[in-house]
């Protein structure tokens, strides 16, 4: 599968936006789904997972604040980011897993595969 990822941008602080991840392929109700985040300097780190079942889990620093979701219909899974922090200024991926256990979600090793980055930019 292939994935593609947009809707970043430039926005001030408090703000919204929406990442989209637009995945190519069959079967793409058969993945497992996730957005990671990188700040420069730093390591690639989980924000938000969605099962197969439409089950979903945060990051303690998203939550409350983010929203993920999916669309089979549409092969798209989608982040939605309120009240945005500077903190949050990061390229964003998408990543797909066939299986990924609950534990291991967290983990970038455990996903097959990956789109290109969205940055998203939250000025003070």
């Amino acid at each position: 599968v292939q994935l593609q990822a947009s809707g970043g941008g430039l926005v001030q602080a408090g703000g919204s936006l929406r990442l989209s991840c637009a995945a190519s392929g069959r079967a793409f109700n058969m993945y497992d789904m996730a957005w990671f985040r990188q700040a420069p300097g730093k390591e690639r780190e989980f924000v938000a997972h969605i099962r197969r079942s439409h089950s979903t889990y945060y990051a303690d620093s998203v939550k409350g604040r983010f929203t993920i979701s999916r669309v089979n219909a549409e092969n798209t899974v989608y982040l939605q980011m309120n009240s945005l922090k500077p903190e949050d200024t990061a390229d964003y991926y998408c990543a797909a897993s066939q299986r990924i256990i609950l534990s291991a979600i967290g983990t970038t090793s455990m996903y097959d595969y990956w789109g290109q980055g969205t940055q998203v930019t939250v000025s003070s």
